[in-house]
C-alpha cells in the first residue's frame, strides 16, 4: 500500500480497476483548508493521461508491473513470442502489439511488458540494425538543405535517411522515434 503523501514519479498504482503510472505529482499546501496532492496520471494499458487530486492520506494498491524478455519468432495472423528459458510460446494479437514492432526483426529479443499475467504491452530494443531494401538514389548537388529521403527496411517499416543512404546499407534506427541515427 501507497498513500497520496509518498508519491513518487514513476511509482504504479491501481486505481478505479485501472493501473496508473504517476507522470507528475505536486503537494499543495494551500494557507487555508487541508493539504492536497496533485497528480498527473498515464492509464499503463491505453496510454490515456488523467489529472487527478487526492488527500495525502488516501491509500492505494502498489501495481506490479512484469519485465520479461521473449524471442520474437514470426507474425501471421498473430505475433509469436517464445519465452528463451522455458521455451513456452505466446501469441498476441494486432491490437495489443500496435506499431511497437515495426522495426523488430525474427529471433529479436523484446520485452513483454504485464500486469497480473496479462500482456498489455512489447517494449522493443532501443536501437536496432536494419538493411536498407528500397530506396531511391539521391539527387545530386541537394546535400546544402540536409535533405531526407523515404527508404524502405528489411522489416517493411519506412524511414527518412540523408541523400548518402543506398539501397544494401545496413542501418541503425531509434525504435522510440523510428529516426535513422547512422550506417553501421
Amino acid at each position: 500500500m501507497v498513500t497520496a503523501g509518498d508519491f513518487r514519479n514513476g511509482v504504479t498504482i491501481e486505481l478505479e480497476g485501472n493501473v496508473y503510472q504517476i507522470i507528475e505529482f505536486q503537494h499543495v499546501k494551500p494557507g487555508k483548508g487541508a493539504a492536497f496532492v496533485r497528480t498527473k496520471l498515464k492509464n499503463i494499458k491505453s496510454g490515456g493521461v488523467v489529472e487527478k487530486t487526492f488527500r495525502p492520506t488516501e491509500k492505494f494498491e502498489n501495481a506490479h508491473i512484469d519485465r520479461k524478455s521473449y524471442t520474437y519468432l514470426y507474425a501471421d495472423d498473430f505475433y509469436h513470442f517464445m519465452d528463451p528459458e522455458t521455451f513456452e510460446q505466446l501469441d498476441l494479437g494486432a491490437d495489443i502489439i500496435g506499431d511497437s514492432m515495426k522495426f523488430v526483426k525474427e529471433n529479436e529479443e523484446v520485452k513483454l511488458i504485464s500486469h497480473n499475467g496479462e500482456v498489455f504491452s512489447v517494449e522493443p530494443p532501443i536501437n536496432v540494425e536494419l538493411l536498407v531494401t528500397e530506396c531511391e538514389p539521391g539527387v545530386k548537388g541537394d546535400t546544402a538543405t540536409g535533405a531526407t529521403k523515404p527508404c524502405t527496411v528489411e522489416t517493411g517499416a519506412q524511414v527518412m535517411v540523408p541523400l548518402f543512404v543506398n539501397e544494401g546499407d545496413t542501418l541503425k534506427i531509434d525504435t522510440r522515434t523510428g529516426e535513422y541515427l547512422s550506417r553501421v
